[in-house]
């Protein structure tokens, strides 16, 4: 079952196809200072509508997005190499409830 999401201003649209099984606790540098909660999925499987803008750091390997608008992080995307899965804030999703997910603890605090 799709599972829909919006930054706050609700310019930018998420879907995707399901609840997130688990979730990222990234310690970067980045991440660290957004609170994301990450979810994976293939890209083919994720639909993003309106216009984000995109931050790129450190190995420029992938594309941080936001809305220009409300500023909230709504996902990561690459910039070339295909790794098979992008990045979605699941704090953005339709009733996404922490509590009823695992989540994975990511050490790239290095980065």
């Amino acid at each position: 079952m799709r599972v829909h999401g919006s930054c706050h201003c609700g310019n930018i649209q998420i879907a995707v196809p399901h609840t997130p099984i688990w979730v990222a606790d990234c310690n970067c540098s980045l991440c660290r200072r957004t609170a994301w909660r990450t979810a994976y999925y293939p890209p083919e499987q994720v639909s993003i509508s309106g216009e984000t803008k995109a931050y790129i750091w450190g190995d420029r390997m992938i594309g941080i997005h936001h809305c220009p608008t409300c500023g909230c992080g709504t996902h990561w995307a690459t910039l070339g190499e295909d790794f098979g899965k992008m990045g979605i804030n699941a704090r953005l999703l339709d009733d996404f409830d922490e509590a009823t997910v695992e989540v994975r603890k990511l050490d790239n605090a290095g980065d």
